[in-house]
């Protein structure tokens, strides 16, 4: 699969990680910089990612980004800057073209996986999908999101787990949908930032519990998922999106080093 200047083959353990939102050039290079460079060091492709707009807020008063011309000039400029892939959320069917033009990687948003017009949209781009499970959905039920990109001609799909709806304000991940979504035929990602999120469970914005981040990339790599996705920033507590759930930047290689570990007892000794 071509992500950018990116060749990926699933063999590889694919990493992509960013801000949940754009707040600066600044930041934005500051955390695509030690993200590349832990992967870097552990031979791992990676992808930078955040989003222009967060559309999908628990608060109408919350923080949503910078928007669609101003996220994706700024988004373009990162990727050149750093020389890596970038990706970011497309809301809106009409976005996709625009989106397309800045990004290497188009993401559905969750809530959004089921909008026949957004995924057809953004497989007519040509541009690989990463489609997030809804919280909603059973893991074989994504196959129809898959579908509904490939009919396009476009067969560049991955699956990204987030974790799933437990009665109110829990989401709990089953290891199992991993293997049953890789069945699909599309490469499956694991996003271990949101699933830890409480939603809703602070009224006006979405709790968490960051310190099981570490616990659930452990597990999804065990269970042999293709690729972690994992949202990060140097101050979590002034994260102005997902601050409960975000890992603090300098806790990412730690991480992966163990993922990496994983992956290669796994592999015999291969990544």
């Amino acid at each position: 699969m071509q992500i950018g200047t990116l060749t990926w083959n699933p063999d590889q353990f694919l990493v992509i990680a960013g801000p949940c939102v754009i707040e600066s050039l600044e930041v934005c290079l500051e955390i695509g910089a030690a993200a590349h460079a832990a992967c870097v060091k552990l031979g791992l492709p990676y992808v930078f990612k955040a989003s222009f707009d967060k559309a999908n807020r628990s608060s109408v008063k919350s923080f949503r980004g910078m928007g669609l011309d101003e996220g994706c000039a700024l988004l373009e400029k990162v990727g050149r800057k750093l020389g890596v892939p970038v990706t970011t959320d497309v809301h809106e069917a009409a976005q996709a073209p625009a989106v397309a033009q800045a990004v290497d990687l188009l993401q559905i948003p969750a809530f959004l996986c089921r909008q026949t017009d957004l995924l057809v949209a953004c497989g007519q781009t040509g541009k690989p999908v990463n489609v997030k499970k809804g919280q909603f959905m059973a893991p074989w039920e994504m196959s129809n999101a898959v579908e509904k990109v490939r009919a396009t001609g476009n067969p560049n799909v991955l699956l990204t787990e987030r974790g799933t709806f437990f009665g109110y304000n829990r989401l709990v991940n089953d290891m199992t949908g991993l293997p049953q979504m890789q069945r699909l035929g599309a490469p499956v990602i694991f996003d271990a930032t949101h699933s830890t999120q409480l939603p809703g469970g602070l009224g006006t914005a979405t709790g968490g519990q960051r310190e099981f981040v570490p616990l659930l990339a452990r597990c999804a790599t065990a269970a042999g998922v293709d690729g972690l996705f994992i949202e990060v920033h140097p101050n979590p507590a002034k994260s102005p999106s997902d601050a409960a759930t975000i890992l603090d930047l300098k806790d990412l290689a730690p991480v992966l080093e163990q993922c990496v570990a994983i992956r290669k007892s796994l592999n015999g000794c291969g990544l």
